[in-house]
């Protein structure tokens, strides 16, 4: 009998709740990946999101300074260099299609924040 795949994602810790600010970004170092982190607690919803710290337009490592904000109902990140729009729920831009941050699950495990 074949195994079925392992559809659990391995999570891995990336900084402590206590390192979070709120309505802001922090940037942690996980698996050798520059993540940025927002913790939302306003929002309706989801109050977390995990995206990549790089900005694909000048390959600088600022994401995680960038202004949150909202555009046409989505909850967006501004590129602090360029000013582009990136939605935090997927990584998408909203200015350039083309233009794409990673993006990861992320949790609270007690105190622990989590991303797989």
């Amino acid at each position: 009998m074949a195994a079925l795949p392992n559809t659990h994602p391995a999570w891995r810790h990336a900084c402590n709740r206590q390192d979070l600010v709120a309505n802001s970004g922090v940037v942690a170092l996980v698996d050798g990946a520059q993540v940025a982190l927002f913790y939302l607690p306003d929002a309706a919803g989801q109050t977390l999101y995990a995206v990549s710290n790089r900005d694909p337009k000048s390959g600088a490592n600022v994401i995680g300074r960038g202004i949150v904000g909202q555009l046409a109902g989505d909850l967006v990140v501004a590129s602090p260099l360029y000013k582009q729009h990136f939605r935090l729920a997927d990584g998408s831009c909203v200015q350039f299609p083309e233009q794409r941050l990673q993006t990861w699950q992320v949790r609270l495990n007690g105190d622990a924040v989590e991303i797989a």
